[in-house]
Formats: C-alpha cells, structure tokens, sequence
C-alpha cells in the first residue's frame, strides 16, 4: 500500500499524537547506490549527507520529539581500511560543518556510543558540539557511533554491577527502570518507530533494549535516495497501524472511548 505525504500532514486526518514522538533509522545503502552509479562506495556515504540534513528537517517540520540514527556501528571497523578512514573524515567535517546550522535550528545533538576508540581530535569535536547544542530544546537529533546494542546493554549492567560491588545497592533491587536509566537515551522517549533502509529485513544490533515495543519499517529504497517523501510514507505506514503494547484490540478501542 501507498501511503501520500498528504495522509501525514494533513491535520484534519491526523493528530500530533498519533505520530511517533522517537524515530530511529537504520541508514543502509550507500555504498550500492554509489556502485550502482560506478562510483566508489565512499561517494555514498557523503551523499547520505544530504539525506541525514533532509531527515531532520523532516522529523523538526512534524514535530517529532527525537530522531536517532546509526552512522557508525561496532562492526563497521571491520569494513575496509580506505572506507573506515574516509567515514571518520567525514564524520570530522559533518560535526564541524554542521553543528552550528544544528544550533540554530534550535536542535540538540547527542552522539550515542563507545568513543573510547576515535581520536582525540574527534572527541573534541564530539564534546564541543554537545556543549554548543546542550541547552536547545527543539528536536533530539541521537547519532550512534560505534555503537552495538549489546554493548548498550552490557554497559549498563556494568554500572548496576559497580553500584552493587560498592554496597549502593544490593543486586535483588535491580529493576527493568534501573538498567533503562543506565542506557543511552535514558532521558529520553521509548522508541515508537525503527525505519531500515536498502532492503535488508533485520535491525543489525542496533537499540535492542529501546526497540521491545517499536513498529519496524523496511523499505528497498537506499539511504541516499530516502527523501522527505519516503520518511513520510513511513510515518503514514506507522500511524495506520493498531500498536496494542500486550493488550487487544478492543481494550485499546475502550481505552480510546473513555478519553
């Protein structure tokens, strides 16, 4: 089924809240859309750029809370050496470039992750940026670098383990509200919706723990290609479907009803 962007902005139809308040996106296909053009896969992965600039734009126009994305994840370091170099200078000249339109735009900007393996100089500019957007209080803009869900969810055990170690807490006191506030993202949003781009029907380590109760969406088109009309034939998709959260669908019907 087609789902027009018309279906989504038309406020008549469709109410702020029943839009998704935290989106993540899997951005896969840049390389093969570079291929498929005899270009080198590197060149994709500047032009995912440009969707990156036009997602946000999206999600700041329609008023979603958080937008999360994985730029860079624990297995990507496996990829080759040339590729991993040229993702880590793109990354350097993006936070440089793009920060300060992030800032005045009013969007605050999170990267989620393990940087203990970045440069110094990347590190810096990661820290800088969160210090320039820290206070702005539009759209959460989370990018994952090196990031791997696992790790996310071993980090925080991690933390609740130290707690105890150190008589804090004792171990039978841990709780599902207690890891969550150990996970990236705690202060934010439960995720609603995970968008993966380019075809492939997994979600590749990426917020296992954020993602219990979160409507996927796979689409074939490639990153480069996912425009402000492809984000909001995933939003239509996302806001024709019935999310029940363990109950049926008559109780959800009841609960609407009675509010």
């Amino acid at each position: 089924m087609e789902y027009s962007i018309f279906m989504v902005l038309n406020a008549d139809k469709i109410s702020q809240q029943s839009l998704p308040k935290h989106v993540a996106i899997i951005m896969d296909g840049n390389g093969r859309w570079a291929q498929a053009k005899n270009r080198p896969r590197v060149y994709g992965h500047k032009k995912g750029v440009d969707a990156v600039r036009q997602s946000v734009q999206f999600c700041t126009r329609l008023g979603i809370q958080s937008l999360t994305l994985f730029a860079f994840s624990s297995e990507n370091w496996r990829r080759p050496e040339d590729e991993v170099n040229t993702l880590m200078e793109l990354f350097l000249f993006v936070l440089g470039k793009e920060v300060k339109k992030l800032h005045k735009n009013n969007v605050k900007l999170n990267i989620i992750g393990d940087l203990s393996r970045f440069s110094e100089g990347l590190r810096e500019k990661v820290d800088a940026a969160h210090e320039l957007t820290r206070n702005n209080t539009g759209l959460q803009l989370n990018v994952a670098a090196n990031y791997g869900g696992r790790w996310d969810i071993t980090n925080a055990a991690t933390m609740l383990a130290i707690k105890v170690a150190a008589g804090e807490m004792a171990a039978e006191d841990i709780t599902e509200e207690l890891m969550a506030e150990q996970m990236s993202m705690a202060n934010q949003g439960e995720l609603d919706l995970m968008i993966r781009t380019g075809g492939d029907l997994r979600i590749s380590n990426f917020l296992l723990w954020q993602a219990a109760y979160a409507e996927l969406y796979f689409t074939d088109t490639l990153w480069p290609d996912f425009n402000e009309a492809a984000f909001a034939d995933a939003i239509a998709c996302y806001v024709a479907r019935e999310r029940r959260f363990g109950c049926t669908g008559e109780q959800i019907k009841q609960l609407l009803a009675e509010t």
